[in-house]
């Protein structure tokens, strides 16, 4: 009699060679983000001692715990479908969310107190509450997950990709031609093509490394560089406080009107988490919608008791993570370095050091596979669908990016932007979910979305730049238009298939 096949259990690398693009892509990622932060607060005469001191280091404790999590996930998930190939998801500061909380809560905190201190307090009580609803979403996320369907959530994901990471990286990209192009066309042949580079080096790492000498040696980057690297050099332990505690006194005594910010954000958040996962079952890795949601809001909970001021969430970045082959090191690697470049205060060394120019073409690929990818795991009819979810996004570019002098910017070009970008990604949600619907004549649900939409702007989390009651009327009103359209085109169908002449039986 044969003896039964003896299953081995696969083995799961702590680190593989495929990792360190990975490593290299979430860094600089985030990397990009803690100095946007640091350059932008003390640019709102927020303190040194606040910025390197409490919000940065608040922010490496919540991504240093999320990466542990989910490289532990990513092992747990290998273990049971017993394969090497699975990639651990990727975690930091959402870049949409960390400019909502820099100027939708810092700012206006600062400006009714006139004290930086108290206004980075009531910062982390509102981070505080972001985070502990995002880990009551995730009670119902999976069925919101159910009940959205993948076109509509990685088309508004996509949009993100295209405007806030492709597209304003390939700005960045072309501000130093010769060295931004070079390092593309690196990237491209090393991370698209997947052709081998030079001593079998990393593409992301022979990139920073060439694109750096290189500005260096034709003058672009200035030595200047060099001598601001080391002015925040120091120790910065990584301690908790008891700011959230203040901040939420604060907050419900005189500042709720900060909440009516933290509240769609971080619905946002949780949406946006939902779609990352989505594209990386898509991409195929099964993770869970609901423990992710969970630790994302327990992460933003950490951080906000150290200090940090902006929500974390699972990372855009994922996809090109997946791509790239790696596994659970570069999250593993993420977590350990943040916490040390944080504490030692190397985050604002290594940025002053590397031109943005050389990073940014890596940070292109990751939008550039993220778009591929809501395409690539969709069907064809409903590309129409990924396109419509897409376009919100460019409107809340154009708005984030003029901040509050928006409207008078922007209304030479269409008084729809600010409107089209204020909560973009529900708007990108639903229009997407209508499409999809449409496409496949479930008139009545497309009916449903649309009531949803028409909900959603009479409270302000659409078209509304607050939350307040009747705050977007006539978006409420068409809304409310689009669903009777819809629902005659249910009952026309309904009516044509009751007309129809029953198929004799044979």
């Amino acid at each position: 009699m044969a003896a039964p096949p003896v299953h081995h259990s696969v083995h799961y690398p702590w680190y593989k060679k495929e990792d360190t693009d990975a490593f290299f892509a979430l860094f600089q990622n985030n990397i990009a983000n803690f100095v946007i932060i640091a350059i932008t607060m003390l640019g709102m005469d927020f303190p040194a001692s606040i910025v390197f001191g409490q919000v940065l280091p608040g922010a490496a404790v919540a991504v240093m715990v999320g990466n542990f999590y989910y490289a532990w996930s990513a092992a747990r998930l290998a273990r049971k479908e017993n394969r090497a190939d699975v990639t651990a998801l990727s975690y930091g500061i959402s870049t949409p969310v960390m400019f909502v909380f820099l100027f939708g809560v810092l700012l206006p905190a600062k400006q009714l107190t006139g004290d930086a201190e108290l206004a980075w307090k009531v910062a982390v009580a509102a981070c505080f509450i972001s985070g502990a609803i995002e880990a009551i979403i995730s009670l119902i996320g999976r069925w919101v997950q159910h009940h959205l369907p993948r076109a509509a959530m990685l088309g508004a994901v996509a949009g993100v990709a295209l405007t806030f990471i492709a597209g304003e990286m390939l700005f960045k990209t072309l501000e130093m031609p010769v060295i931004g192009l070079l390092v593309l066309a690196i990237i491209i042949v090393g991370l698209v093509a997947r052709v081998a580079m030079p001593l079998r080096l990393p593409t992301s790492l022979f990139a920073i490394v060439v694109g750096t000498a290189m500005a260096y040696l034709i003058g672009d980057a200035g030595g200047e560089r060099f001598s601001d690297a080391f002015t925040h050099l120091g120790f910065y332990p990584l301690l908790p406080n008891l700011a959230w505690l203040e901040g939420l006194g604060l907050l419900f005594t005189g500042m709720l009107a900060v909440l009516t910010v933290v509240l769609p954000i971080t619905l946002y958040n949780a949406i946006e988490t939902m779609n990352n996962v989505e594209a990386m079952e898509a991409a195929g890795d099964k993770y869970d919608v609901r423990e992710c949601q969970a630790v994302d809001g327990v992460g933003t909970m950490l951080g906000a008791l150290f200090g940090g001021v902006f929500p974390t969430t699972v990372y855009i970045a994922t996809v090109g993570a997946k791509w790239m082959g790696a596994g659970r090191g570069y999250s593993l690697l993420n977590g350990a370095v943040y916490a040390l470049a944080t504490m030692f205060g190397l985050i604002a060394a290594l940025a002053a050091i590397i031109p943005v120019s050389v990073v940014a073409p890596i940070l292109v690929f990751v939008g550039m596979s993220m778009i591929a990818t809501a395409f690539q795991s969709n069907d064809t009819r409903y590309y129409p669908a990924v396109a419509l979810a897409m376009l919100p996004y460019f409107a809340n570019y154009v708005m984030t990016r003029f901040n509050r002098a928006a409207e008078e910017t922007v209304s030479g070009i269409s008084s729809g932007v600010v409107p089209l970008g204020q909560g973009a990604m529900f708007t990108a949600i639903l229009l997407g979910a209508m499409t999809v619907s449409v496409i496949d004549h479930q008139f009545r649900r497309a009916a449903a979305f649309a009531a949803v939409a028409a909900g959603f702007s009479f409270v302000g989390l659409m078209h509304a730049p607050k939350l307040a009651i009747n705050a977007a009327g006539d978006y409420t009103l068409g809304y409310l238009v689009m669903g009777v359209l819809f629902l005659y085109f249910a009952w026309q169908e309904q009516r044509q298939a009751a007309n129809r002449p029953a198929t004799p039986g044979r």
